[in-house]
């Protein structure tokens, strides 16, 4: 027994209140070490009436490790509990002081979870589960008033530059809201549609006002009543770490300097603000000189960001916000942001941009979600680059799940590529056999998926600013069999709950095999599906231990399959998929 590997810690990601009922316990150990874990649980004010033993699962492994976890339900919402661990004919207990050789009299060691209390349970929007995203870049998607673009627009369809324009607008997003809705769309995320003066408009100049060219604000609170009378949920982007250059508290520092009333909204290090050897004497996004960095611990700058949070969200009824930069603004400032956000909307998504590890954004006090950009670094890994074999892609899938508590991954905000990155066609060299495999476990994987506004049609580029294209409207030009696929995946998630669940099972994954096979679960439904994948060069053929005599239907061609021998035996094509549902499950033979 390697208890060096074995590590609980009460809070967190490790014991929480998944719901006002019910705790979620969490355990590591060395994979494949343990034969079982038992969690001793109990009231500490009623011990020897409540203590109960509750056998743990695995849920989740990756390379190094087995996380194991146990669901309980409190009578009086606070828990007592410690361990069992079990190797063979070997038990030892593990409790807050450590590990102990047989189990203590009384529970003043063990683990302590000492009430929950409902405001410290992290609960996401619901709507969101049940959600697909798509990402708009408003400057790029629709121009549907040439009276509102810029004098030097160029005509839609041109080569993008970091600089140039070419008129899209809110009206060109109305104008489609048909071919959103019919792609199975049911929430839009903008990239920032503020008053500034570049093509992307993270320089904010002014954040009450929609920019000139996309609009006004009276037609963008039209938008948005047309946009959920279809049900489709608006998300806005926004910058709080940083302004923009032609913002007027900065503005004025530039030039009153260390004489202005806004001196204290930025970070001057040397007066006057300026730029050496590229270097700014200010704090900036990077070393952007046109992006100067917030003091979001201000109380004016705090107030008046805190003032953009509400006025959105109260007056144009937005569902959320998506938080731009979001890990290098104070921790604080995002605390009471969501409770100025969540008290006039308490379902509104509170999305932030990080790219790493977030665990401590995620704890019910700040966001709702971050960016989930490691998963899509697993996704394109396994499917498009080659680097990740099946069971090595399966281990990433396990570390993901063991890293945030249930919550959170139900409402992780998972994509391919967004304006920050290369097309996800490019990234596949155009094989749309490759794409096709990364859009089906997006699609088909816990949390919330986003698409890239044009992945849907074929619009390839590379970096910014070749990810930021007009995007193509005539349907000549336009990749109709890619368009349909979206539509009809889009659509099974929907359909089926247990593509949206967090009951996820590896069924096949091995060392240098592209395979894999995944079950998909929902125990509120029954619902039982397979997803399966071949990430290699070369067709393969997969017999997977699922039970006798029972009938599997593709979703995508309607072909049945029948496990024989215990065995359910795959064909599968050069990165190709099959997505099965247990239509029959037949009684064993006499």
């Amino acid at each position: 027994m390697i208890l060096e590997a074995v590590y609980h810690r009460p809070k967190l990601n490790w014991s929480y209140a998944y719901d006002r009922s019910t705790m979620h316990l969490r355990l590591r150990s060395k994979r494949g070490d343990l034969d079982a874990v038992i969690a001793i649980t109990g009231d500490k004010y009623a011990w020897d009436r409540t203590i109960t033993h509750i056998p743990m699962h695995i849920f989740a492994r990756d390379e190094m490790f087995d996380y194991w976890e146990a669901e309980t339900s409190p009578p009086y919402r606070r828990l007592r509990y410690g361990f069992q661990l079990i190797q063979g004919e070997e038990s030892v207990w593990m409790t807050e002081r450590g590990f102990e050789q047989a189990l203590p009299d009384q529970p003043l060691e063990f683990f302590d979870f000492p009430f929950m209390n409902p405001v410290d349970i992290f609960e996401p929007p619901a709507w969101v589960k049940d959600a697909v995203f798509y990402q708009i870049f408003p400057e790029r998607y629709a121009n549907g008033d040439p009276s509102l673009s810029p004098k030097n627009a160029e005509p839609w369809g041109g080569e993008p530059t970091p600089v140039n324009f070419f008129g899209g607008d809110l009206q060109g997003v109305l104008d489609h809201l048909d071919h959103i809705s019919q792609l199975g769309i049911n929430a839009i995320y903008f990239c920032p549609l503020f008053e500034a003066t570049t093509n992307h408009k993270y320089n904010t100049g002014d954040y009450m006002k929609v920019d000139p060219h996309f609009g006004t604000n009276e037609q963008f609170k039209a938008f948005v009543d047309a946009c959920h009378q279809r049900g489709i949920r608006v998300v806005l982007d926004a910058v709080f770490n940083h302004s923009g250059r032609e913002f007027p508290p900065f503005v004025d520092v530039m030039k009153n300097g260390a004489a202005s009333p806004y001196a204290d909204w930025f970070y001057i290090k040397d007066w006057p603000p300026r730029v050496e050897d590229g270097i700014p004497t200010y704090d900036t996004f990077a070393f952007e000189p046109l992006m100067p960095k917030l003091n979001t611990e201000h109380p004016e700058v705090k107030a008046y960001l805190l003032e953009v949070g509400r006025f959105w969200i109260e007056e144009m009824d937005i569902d959320g916000w998506r938080l731009d930069v979001a890990n290098e603004v104070d921790h604080q400032f995002w605390r009471e942001f969501r409770q100025t956000v969540k008290a006039i909307k308490p379902d509104a998504y509170l999305l932030g941009e990080i790219w790493h590890d977030s665990l401590m954004w995620l704890q019910g006090d700040q966001f709702d979600a971050v960016m989930n950009y490691p998963f899509t670094n697993s996704v394109l890994d396994y499917t498009v680059h080659g680097k990740l074999d099946g069971l090595a892609f399966a281990n990433e899938i396990g570390k993901l799940f063991a890293a945030y508590s249930q919550p959170v991954t139900e409402a992780a905000f998972n994509l391919l590529g967004s304006h920050d990155t290369p097309r996800l066609l490019t990234l596949c060299d155009g094989d749309e056999r490759k794409m096709k495999l990364a859009v089906t476990l997006l699609l088909t994987y816990p949390g919330v998926p986003c698409i890239y506004y044009g992945d849907e049609v074929g619009l390839d580029g590379g970096y910014d600013p070749g990810c930021r294209k007009c995007m193509e409207w005539d349907e000549t030009k336009q990749n109709r069999d890619l368009l349909e696929f979206f539509t009809r995946t889009i659509s099974l998630r929907k359909q089926h709950p247990a593509l949206r669940s967090t009951e996820l099972k590896i069924v096949y994954a091995k060392a240098g095999d592209p395979c894999l096979a995944i079950e998909r679960l929902d125990s509120h439904t029954g619902e039982r599906m397979l997803l399966v994948l071949n990430a290699g060069d070369e067709p393969c053929t997969l017999e997977l231990p699922l039970g006798d005599r029972n009938v599997w239907r593709n979703l995508f061609t309607s072909n049945t399959v029948e496990a024989r021998q215990n065995k359910l035996t795959l064909n599968l094509e050069a990165y190709g998929f099959s997505l099965m549902q247990l239509e029959v499950k037949q009684p064993a033979e006499a």
